[in-house]
């Protein structure tokens, strides 16, 4: 496998587009001392809380903490979490293309966490009538110029109705396009470079498989009708497998204490964008993009991977 090792100053000329569904994560911490008496039920007394950037907005951070210029564009609700959104994102230096819809809740995933177990998760979110990032093409197409890859973050949260026509406009200006996909009609990403399924996801389009070889061909045909320059598989403790023209590139997992899988194809993914956008090759980057999710593992929540961790 290739060594490749990035410097700090070619990370940072590297320009990156997120585009997908954002959300706030919530976490209320609290000690757990009795059980209600309304309910059999845990009394959390909340002693904490913590507010951190979740779903496409947690991509764009994992990119940014890599060291890469990272531009996020999506839509959001007009409330409070839409501003708080906005000013974590700021905070860690992540631009934004942000789009404002009366209509649209804001998504929120309130984690309630009792003795360093979380006892409940609680999602605020709605579905408008619309598509929510249809007026957004035109702000697309104009920040394309500007950035070397693209990553579509999808959460099913309906704001990537339209991605065959920003992948179609994103490919015509010559940008690599990575999805991390959701659902099981994969259709609409027909074109991408690369597409990050993972074993469960993979396993609602093309079948469960038996074994390596049926996983091979099954992979491999779904590449081709997509049209696909890769198709990576995250396969948890089995490490990752790349589907390209030239075979299958795998890579182990990474011998770790696995703390907290929450995020870990988020990082993945936008390692694997700030290398491409880095002008790294798929095969290059791929063991890359393998470390940083074996290290984010080792943390708890959402979180993310430094430049110093990836590359120590």
């Amino acid at each position: 496998m290739s060594s490749t090792k990035i410097t700090r100053d070619r990370m940072a000329a590297a320009r990156v587009l997120v585009v997908g569904d954002a959300m706030l994560d919530r976490y209320w911490f609290g000690a757990v001392d009795r059980i209600s008496p309304e309910a059999p039920v845990p009394v959390v007394r909340v002693n904490r809380e913590e507010e951190r950037l979740g779903g496409a907005a947690n991509v764009a951070l994992n990119a940014k903490t890599l060291g890469a210029q990272v531009t996020l564009l999506t839509v959001v609700g007009q409330d409070e979490p839409a501003r708080k959104l906005q000013q974590l994102l700021e905070q860690q230096g992540v631009k934004t293309l942000l789009g404002h819809d009366p209509q649209l809740y804001t998504i929120v995933k309130l984690r309630v966490i009792g003795r360093s177990q979380q006892l409940i998760r609680v999602d605020f979110e709605n579905t408008p009538d619309h598509e929510v990032l249809a007026s957004m093409l035109g702000d697309f197409e104009r920040a394309l110029d500007a950035h070397d890859a693209v990553l579509f973050s999808d959460y099913g949260k309906g704001g990537l109705e339209h991605i065959p026509r920003m992948i179609e406009l994103a490919r015509k200006a010559g940008k690599p396009v990575l999805v991390d996909p959701k659902g099981s009609d994969y259709s609409r990403y027909a074109g991408a470079t690369v597409i990050t399924p993972n074993r469960a996801e993979l396993a609602q389009v093309v079948g469960n498989w038996s074994s390596e070889a049926q996983l091979h061909e099954r992979a491999e045909a779904l590449r081709k009708k997509l049209g696909l320059t890769g198709l990576l598989v995250t396969r948890s403790e089995e490490g990752m497998s790349l589907f390209d023209a030239e075979g299958e590139a795998r890579v182990p997992a990474q011998a770790r204490e696995v703390f907290d899988v929450t995020g870990a194809g988020d990082t993945v993914i936008a390692a694997l964008a700030a290398m491409l956008a880095c002008g790294v090759t798929l095969r290059d980057a791929l063991p890359i993009a393998n470390r940083a999710g074996g290290i984010v593992v080792g943390k708890f929540g959402t979180a993310s991977v430094s430049y110093e961790e990836l590359f120590a």
